[in-house]
C-alpha cells in the first residue's frame, strides 16, 4: 500500500454530491496519487441513505487532503458488482468501498484478485463470508453496525410518543440482514417500553420483498403508499427503513401530519419536506466509519480480515425538540447507555430465521 504523509485538518460536517466525470482525473497507477473509489448499490449515490453516507466519506478524505481523487460508480444492475469493482482495481485505485450487504461476496470474490488494493465492506461482516466457505481476504474488512440497537432506540422513542399505540414501518427486503435488524430492533424496542410501562403497542413492519434488488430501495412511489395505508388505520408514527423507499414513506407521512423516523444518518437534513415532522433517525454512522478506515488505510494500518464496528445512536430531534417531553429524553438517553454497556439486549437475531 503507497504511504502518503499528511496532517489530518478539523473534520468536515457537511460535503455536497460532486460530478461523477471530470477531466482532470489524475494517473491513480503513479506511486505517489492515492485513489479511492465507490462502487454503489442499486440505491444509487444521491439515496440519502446509506450509499450517499459512505460518498460523504470519501469526500471528506479528498477534501482534506488524506488522498488525492475519490470517484463512484453507480451499479444499475446486481450481476454489474464484480465488474464494476474490477474498473476500479484495473484503473489502479488504491482502496475501493463498496455500498450494501449484497455487494458482499463480489468484493470478497475481487479482492484476492488484486492484492495490492483494500476493500471496505459496508454493511458485510465477514462471519457471513465464513459461514459460506469463503475465506475472507487480508485486503478486506468489513464495516458493520447493530443496526437492531439503533432500531431498538427509535422503536422506544416511537412508543413513548405515539397517540395511538400504532407504529409503522416501510422497509426494503427482509432477506438484507442489516434491514432485517432495523425492523426487528423497532419492534422490539416498542415492546421494552410496553414492558416497563404497561402500555401495548402494535408495530407492523412491511418489508418491500416482493420485488428484486433492482427495486426494492428504489420505490419511493411504494413506500408512500404503504406509509398512507398504515396511516389510514391509526399509524401515527412512521419508520423509513431502507434507501428511497423508506424516504418515500417518511415523506408521505409528514405530508399527512404524521411523525417519521429516518435511517441511517440524520436524515433531517436530507429530506427538508419531513423536517417539521422529523422525529428523529435510526443512525449508523456510515461516513465517520468509512472515513477512519481510509485513515487507516492511507496510515498502513489497515484492519484486514475482520470485522470494523460503526457507531450507533439516534438523531436530535432538531423542530419537534420542544415536543418531546424531558422524562422521555432522558429516558431514550438511559436506554441508549444500556445498549452501549450491554445491559440492555435487543433479543434480535442477526438474520431472519428460516421459515
Amino acid at each position: 500500500m503507497k504511504k502518503l504523509y499528511f496532517v489530518i485538518t478539523a473534520l468536515v460536517l457537511a460535503a455536497m454530491l460532486m460530478p461523477a466525470c471530470t477531466p482532470t482525473a489524475p494517473d491513480c497507477t503513479l506511486p505517489d496519487v492515492v485513489c479511492v473509489g465507490l462502487v454503489t448499490d442499486v440505491g444509487k449515490v444521491d439515496d440519502k441513505s446509506f450509499n450517499q453516507s459512505s460518498w460523504e466519506a470519501l469526500q471528506q478524505a479528498k477534501t482534506e487532503g488524506l488522498v488525492d481523487w475519490v470517484q463512484y460508480i453507480e451499479t444499475t444492475d446486481g450481476k454489474d458488482y464484480a465488474k464494476n469493482l474490477a474498473t476500479f482495481a484495473d484503473e489502479g485505485y488504491d482502496i475501493i468501498v463498496t455500498s450494501g450487504w449484497n455487494l458482499g461476496f463480489a468484493t470478497t470474490g475481487t479482492a484476492p484478485l488484486y492484492p495490492n488494493v483494500l476493500f471496505i465492506g459496508v454493511d458485510q461482516p465477514y462471519g457471513d463470508f465464513l459461514a459460506a466457505d469463503v475465506e475472507v481476504p487480508a485486503n478486506f474488512v468489513g464495516l458493520i453496525y447493530h443496526e437492531d440497537q439503533s432500531g431498538f432506540l427509535v422503536g422506544a422513542l416511537g412508543a413513548m410518543m405515539s397517540q395511538t399505540h400504532k407504529l409503522g414501518g416501510v422497509a426494503g427486503a427482509d432477506w438484507i440482514p442489516p434491514v432485517w435488524r432495523f425492523g426487528e430492533g423497532y419492534k422490539a424496542g416498542a415492546a421494552y417500553i410496553d414492558a416497563e410501562m404497561g402500555t401495548t403497542t402494535e408495530v407492523t413492519v412491511i418489508y418491500h420483498s416482493d420485488v428484486g434488488i433492482d427495486k426494492t430501495f428504489t420505490d419511493p412511489e411504494w413506500g408512500k403508499i404503504t406509509a398512507d395505508s398504515m396511516i389510514d388505520q391509526g399509524v401515527d408514527v412512521i419508520f423509513g427503513i431502507g434507501g428511497k423507499t423508506g424516504n418515500g414513506a417518511v415523506e408521505g407521512a409528514a405530508a399527512r401530519g404524521v411523525w417519521g423516523i429516518g435511517v441511517d444518518k440524520d436524515q433531517y437534513y436530507e429530506l427538508v419536506d419531513a423536517q417539521p415532522y422529523m422525529l428523529t433517525s435510526a443512525m449508523k454512522q456510515i461516513t465517520p466509519g468509512v472515513y477512519d478506515l481510509i485513515v487507516l488505510a492511507v496510515e498502513g494500518a489497515f484492519p484486514g480480515g475482520d470485522n470494523f464496528y460503526g457507531v450507533i445512536g439516534y438523531a436530535p430531534y432538531h423542530d419537534l425538540e420542544d415536543q418531546v417531553p424531558d422524562d422521555v429524553k432522558a429516558k431514550m438517553e438511559d436506554i441508549l447507555a444500556g445498549l452501549l454497556d450491554g445491559s440492555i439486549l435487543t433479543g434480535v437475531s442477526a438474520t431472519k430465521p428460516a421459515e
